[in-house]
């Protein structure tokens, strides 16, 4: 019962940060559940990978609460999602054989660094200047960014939007829309990186409730209590100002990279 409630909370905070930051909450549970997973019976150098894997699944619901609850509020750019997905499905494919190829430890510092690496690009980037509404970016270039993106997410258990939004921000689209675009981008990154997760088979043997490295119990609690919660994070992200939307999302990424390595 103590690790439902643990699951439960872990997904009202995803929820809020899908719904604010255009996050499916995926750095945030990737460093909780590698603190909460040993608990559990799962051995040492398995943890990152089943963490990222049921980040992943749980994503799959939060982002679509978010990208809903957004989509009613006219923040979401579809002619964008439509260039980036299918790099986005391309990308995470591949993240996921890499992934599982790295040991724990690896996976536990490429987290924290892409972090922190993350967190200075939207700190201290200079964006473009803002598009009119209609003239939002678009063409190849995006579906090779998607690419990338797709695949550092699978790499780091997230939705992408630390990637995303500031891509978009930086392309001339104004904070909100580019967090309500990153949040369906990251409903098609978590459907593919949760999949190829799941048809891995680990190397040793997990606790009841896995599949693949997916450790379903978890992933179900985190997407209930996500998915009813994630509208408050969309309130939120549309009562900030864009500037301010930036720096909770800078600070936000030091807090968790600075978690995984303390962990």
């Amino acid at each position: 019962m103590a690790f439902w409630l643990i699951y439960l909370a872990l997904g009202a905070a995803a929820g809020v940060l899908a719904g604010l930051l255009g996050v499916g909450g995926g750095l945030v549970l990737v460093a909780a559940l590698a603190w909460v997973l040993p608990y559990q019976g799962f051995a040492g150098d398995t943890v990152m990978h089943v963490a990222l894997a049921t980040s992943l699944a749980s994503i799959m619901l939060t982002g679509l609460s978010s990208a809903r609850a957004h989509h009613r509020r006219g923040s979401v750019g579809w002619g964008m999602v439509a260039w980036l997905v299918p790099g986005l499905l391309l990308g995470a494919w591949f993240g996921v054989d890499l992934a599982v190829a790295l040991a724990g430890d690896t996976l536990r510092w490429v987290v924290a660094g892409y972090c922190y690496l993350a967190a200075a690009q939207l700190a201290f980037a200079r964006p473009r200047p803002l598009r009119a509404h209609g003239d939002d970016p678009h063409g190849v270039s995006l579906t090779l960014a998607g690419v990338g993106i797709g695949a550092v997410s699978a790499v780091v258990g997230i939705g992408g939007g630390s990637m995303t939004v500031p891509l978009l921000v930086w392309r001339g689209v104004d904070a909100v829309r580019a967090v309500g675009t990153s949040s369906a981008c990251g409903v098609a990154i978590a459907i593919a990186s949760a999949a190829g997760y799941g048809l891995h088979a680990p190397a040793a043997a997990l606790p009841a409730g896995s599949m693949g490295y997916v450790f379903v119990p978890a992933a179900l609690a985190i997407a209930l209590a996500s998915v009813s919660v994630a509208p408050l994070g969309v309130r939120l992200a549309h009562w900030l100002s864009g500037h301010a939307l930036k720096r909770v999302f800078a600070a936000f990424l030091v807090l968790v990279g600075s978690s995984l390595l303390l962990g």
